[in-house]
């Protein structure tokens, strides 16, 4: 599991952070009509093919079949309705995210590629019905996820990487902290070196 995991909102943004040495990455659309979704996916998977990153397609499970993406990530509410049968049958890696520890269980029942555990710190992008969960759930998660690799997500900064992944997290989600950087090229490559160290 890389261990940088960069999360995009737009197959602009991620054509233009690819590049820089971004091996994982998650294009997350939000609120667009699905001929633009799947136009993003299909460019997105291309872009990626060529640049040897692995695309990972937030929620819109049944385009990743279609357009032939190999990874797919799902939010609790998306679970419920995803054909996990469907994406196996199609060789379809899929991540999950989880916030409680029966969202933990169901999770790993579905033997997935990773869970996603967040926020873990209060974190600026999203309204989260969920509370800060904090390093000593990231350590818990962890022992109850054993091999399943664990992403950790929400409010991360380089300064906290540390203790991410001393915590036990395999990788560091980042959105905001290079979405709203001055120069998110630089951040990027930033976090790059950060998460190699």
């Amino acid at each position: 599991m890389e261990r940088f995991y960069l999360i995009v909102g737009h197959v602009g943004r991620l054509e233009l952070l690819v590049p820089h040495g971004v091996r994982l990455v998650q294009l997350r659309i939000k609120d667009q009509p699905m001929t633009e979704v799947r136009r993003q996916i299909a460019r997105a998977r291309d872009f990626c093919a060529v640049h040897r990153a692995q695309l990972v397609v937030n929620d819109y499970w049944q385009a990743a079949i279609e357009l032939g993406c190999g990874f797919v990530h799902l939010g609790q509410e998306d679970m419920a309705q995803a054909d996990f049968a469907a994406l196996r049958r199609a060789g379809i890696r899929f991540g999950l995210s989880t916030h409680d520890e029966a969202e933990l269980d169901r999770a790993l029942s579905h033997d997935p590629a990773y869970v996603a555990l967040g926020p873990v710190y209060p974190t600026l992008l999203k309204k989260m019905s969920w509370a800060p969960q904090g390093l000593d759930r990231v350590s818990r998660w962890k022992k109850m996820a054993g091999q399943t690799p664990l992403v950790a997500i929400g409010g991360l900064t380089p300064d906290r990487l540390p203790g991410v992944f001393a915590a036990g997290a395999d990788s560091a989600a980042v959105v905001t902290d290079i979405q709203q950087a001055d120069d998110p090229e630089a951040q990027t490559r930033m976090w790059i070196r950060a998460c190699a160290t």
